[in-house]
């Protein structure tokens, strides 16, 4: 095996490169890695700069310090950019390693010329991709050998198309109706072409002295079509305004069908673009609760939720109740979540805590359950369900809460029926229509109450009621058991959920008191 197959090898195990690598590639792709936001506009601010100090080398001299700024440090990062970019483009390591693998699995020698010609093809791909070619351009200009090469200086405006979002995405409009845009275009030219003939043809020979030849015609066709007229040609003759008029009105059409194919396009776009930056606003969140359907079950938790203050994102691949969401002001997505590409870009590994299946099909919110488990076993997957058999084996399967509606409905029924009175409460306080609130709060690790006895904290003199503690065993302890009404004596622990009943104002305190 020769050194370069070693090589290879090495930097396919080496985490340390891996991870470089992936600093780096999110650095300058990934518009959800949180740094992003920060290059962009250190990026933005040094290609004004660059361009600021050429409009002032026009007509002044300008420092030798800017000069040299310009020269070596703005070129040093161009550079620098352009190379990082060409390397996080592809693993040349992995090439090696599939050519060589392939070429041991055909018991054929490995063919370094062909390798080398390989990676050649993979790297060129990039070098001759447009934005590649825009960033190449943007540093020609810092060899100032050539005065004109200062021109290309402008080039480097072009790479804030990279950095400034509202211009991707106007870039993605445009790609988006690529065949819309050809056709008008088309349909220019054809316009331009037959008026600027005809003018001639009525105008050329010596009847209009603005006149002079083809170009001209051509140049008036262009400027009356697009409605800007600037007059420096007009026609003399009736035919040649007759053409006028007719390029006139089909000129008004033409643009009119531009606007309307722009603003359809961006009508289409706006839905993403706004899904877009909610995703960039989860980015900053941790301990994200996601609900899944926005039915009624969803919005009736979607408003405990922002009553508790829990950060939460709505996903629902129904448009109009995603729409829904975001009119009642919840960060919502119209999005599949029984796909594991949304939960990837919210950030399930290191970002999002609880997950709420509440769409109102079964096997739906159990696929969902079961691929966020898949992703991330640490995040608490809740599911709304509706039969037995399938309730009991989410829990086999290791969902960790499973919640019937049915059931809770008609057991708040029985209570109904037996004890209004006790009934209406009960719902008052869970429904938080009162100022009585029923609350929890989790024992941190190493707080004012851990360790200490329900008596010495002092629920009485804070007028709170403690109703039971919470309490899990161990980290793999789900289900926990429930202390009711514990005695004076008993001792807090961490992770102990303490469930209480007070005043929103006493509870509020006792929580900032102890939280």
């Amino acid at each position: 095996m020769s050194k370069v197959i070693k090589t290879a090898y090495f930097i396919k195990g080496c985490s340390r490169y891996q991870n470089v690598k992936n600093f780096f590639y999110n650095l300058l792709e990934n518009d959800q890695y949180r740094y992003k936001k920060y290059f962009d506009i250190f990026m933005i601010l040094i290609i004004l700069s660059s361009v600021t100090i050429l409009v002032i080398d026009v007509r002044e001299h300008i420092p030798q310090w800017l000069d040299d700024y310009d020269l070596y440090f703005v070129t040093a990062v161009f550079v620098i950019e352009y190379l990082l970019r060409m390397w996080v483009y592809s693993d040349v390591h992995k090439i090696i390693i599939e050519e060589y693998e392939e070429a041991r699995f055909l018991d054929k020698p490995l063919s370094y010329r062909k390798l080398f010609w390989v990676i050649f093809q993979n790297k060129w791909s990039y070098v001759t991709s447009i934005p590649a070619i825009i960033d190449l351009i943007a540093i020609l200009p810092s060899y100032r050998g050539l005065r004109i090469l200062r021109v290309l200086v402008l080039f480097r405006a072009f790479k804030m198309l990279r950095y400034a979002k509202s211009l991707t995405g106007f870039l993605y409009v445009l790609k988006n109706k690529k065949f819309e845009l050809m056709t008008l275009l088309t349909l220019f030219a054809f316009f331009i072409f037959i008026a600027g003939i005809m003018l001639y043809v009525f105008e050329g020979d010596n009847d209009n002295p603005n006149i002079h030849n083809l170009f001209d015609a051509f140049y008036w066709a262009l400027v009356t079509i697009s409605t800007v007229g600037y007059g420096d040609i007009t026609p003399v003759t009736p035919e040649g305004r007759v053409v006028s008029m007719l390029i006139i009105v089909t000129g008004v059409g033409l643009i009119s069908f531009f606007t309307s194919i722009i603003v359809s396009s961006f009508a289409e776009r706006l839905n993403v673009l706004r899904e877009g930056r909610v995703i960039q606003e989860t980015a900053k969140k941790r301990n994200l609760t996601v609900i899944c359907g926005y039915g009624l079950l969803g919005r009736l938790v979607a408003q405990g939720l922002e009553r508790e203050g829990v950060e939460f994102i709505i996903l629902d691949k129904d448009e109009s109740l995603a729409e829904k969401a975001h009119n009642n002001g919840y960060r919502s997505i119209c999005a599949d979540a029984s796909k594991s590409s949304i939960f990837e870009h919210l950030g399930i590994a290191d970002r999002i805590s609880n997950v709420l299946c509440l769409t109102s099909d079964d096997v739906q919110n159990a696929f969902i359950a079961i691929n966020v488990k898949s992703l991330n076993p640490d995040v608490l997957a809740t599911v709304r369900c509706s039969d037995e058999d399938v309730a009991q084996n989410l829990k086999y399967a290791g969902i960790d809460k499973v919640i019937m509606p049915e059931e809770v409905a008609g057991m708040m029924g029985v209570v109904y029926a037996g004890e209004p009175a006790a009934f209406e409460v009960l719902l008052s306080i869970v429904e938080a229509k009162g100022k009585t609130l029923i609350d929890e709060l989790q024992v941190p690790s190493k707080s004012k109450i851990e360790n200490q006895t329900i008596g010495e904290i002092g629920f009485k003199q804070m007028r709170i009621i403690l109703l039971g503690i919470m309490r899990y065993d161990d980290a793999n302890d789900s289900a926990g058991s429930f202390i009711f009404n514990p005695k004076s004596d008993c001792l807090l622990r961490s992770g102990d959920e303490l469930v209480i009943i007070g005043y929103d104002t006493a509870i509020a305190n006792f929580k900032k008191r102890f939280s």
